[in-house]
């Protein structure tokens, strides 16, 4: 088979000979989105221009789509992108099969192009420091707010959605750790410094500040006004990049997310177990935890060259 190339998109015509009615089921079944709906007739027409000098893409070959796929790859696309093209191929030919307009699935013996696993970003300690101290000089209600929520999440590891939902039961024991219900409803048992101790109890003092008018008490930590009762998600990350902006760093590299990041990574920087820090962040699979070792690289190094018993024989021999 010889190859094709790719052709110009045009979106004067259909994806596909089959396109009217797929999109009919996208409606009517999935209850897709417009945004959907038209990234499918994208992802379809892309396949289609690229086999429009061989046939139509719903009567393509196994052969033939594995070369569209090839060429994604030869274009250096990345994974994920080629991935969802392939996902829209799928979806396209199980929906043929099913409503009996071809007989068989030429996209089940493809194999998906591999993803690799982002690294996650990172703030150095010292900009954590900076974003700290900045919220920390204000002695405002919503300033001592913002620097609770730093302290729970840089301090101890925890979910955005985690920390947010805290129930005040959480704050009023005396205890260096906090009882987090996580994924899937497991409880774990989280750090609890000095730091976040002393941010927490300056918070307490000014938290039926933040009570809504209309009610005299809340079971959440960090309450609101908002429909779920207390702090959303969204309204924490607008604080962090506020922060941000206030230590001079550039808001896009900062999230909740990033902070809890932060946590494992310095941990790890700094000597902490693998198998402890897992436990502190939650994580069923240990695998999801030891992505956060690349950052240790120069630590590690360092160990091998003061420890490993070749590294200490060869230092012996010099003169």
């Amino acid at each position: 088979m010889g190859r094709q190339r790719a052709l110009p998109l045009d979106d004067t015509r259909p994806a596909t000979r089959y396109w009217e009615i797929f999109h009919e089921m996208l409606m009517a079944e999935r209850n897709a989105s417009a945004n959907t709906r038209d990234a499918y007739r994208q992802d379809l027409k892309h396949a289609e221009a690229f086999l429009a000098a061989q046939c139509d893409l719903a009567d393509a070959s196994i052969d033939g789509l594995r070369g569209y796929l090839e060429s994604l790859s030869r274009q250096k696309l990345r994974p994920a992108t080629a991935a969802r093209r392939l996902s829209a191929l799928r979806q396209y030919f199980k929906f043929l099969v099913t409503e009996g307009l071809r007989a068989d699935d030429p996209t089940a013996a493809l194999d998906a192009p591999k993803r690799g696993r982002p690294l996650p970003k990172v703030l150095s300690e010292t900009e954590v420091a900076a974003m700290i101290a900045v919220v920390a000089r204000e002695d405002k209600a919503a300033a001592l707010r913002l620097s609770a929520l730093m302290e729970l999440i840089y301090g101890s590891g925890l979910r955005v959605s985690e920390l947010v939902s805290l129930p005040l039961a959480a704050a009023k024991r005396d205890q260096p750790v906090l009882v987090v219900r996580g994924k899937g409803a497991k409880e774990r048992l989280v750090p609890l410094g000095e730091a976040a101790k002393h941010a927490l109890t300056a918070y307490l003092a000014v938290r039926d500040r933040f009570l809504p008018r209309s009610i005299k008490a809340s079971p959440w930590l960090f309450p609101s006004s908002g429909e779920s009762g207390h702090l959303t998600r969204q309204r924490l990350g607008q604080l962090l990049k506020d922060a941000a902006v206030k230590a001079g760093i550039d808001p896009t590299r900062v999230s909740p997310h990033v902070l809890r990041h932060a946590f494992a990574t310095h941990l790890l920087d700094h000597g902490a177990d693998l198998r402890a820090l897992q436990k502190m962040l939650g994580h069923a699979d240990i695998a999801t935890t030891q992505i956060y070792t690349h950052v240790a690289t120069g630590r590690l190094a360092a160990l091998v060259s003061e420890a490993h018993p070749l590294a200490k024989a060869s230092r012996s021999r010099k003169p």
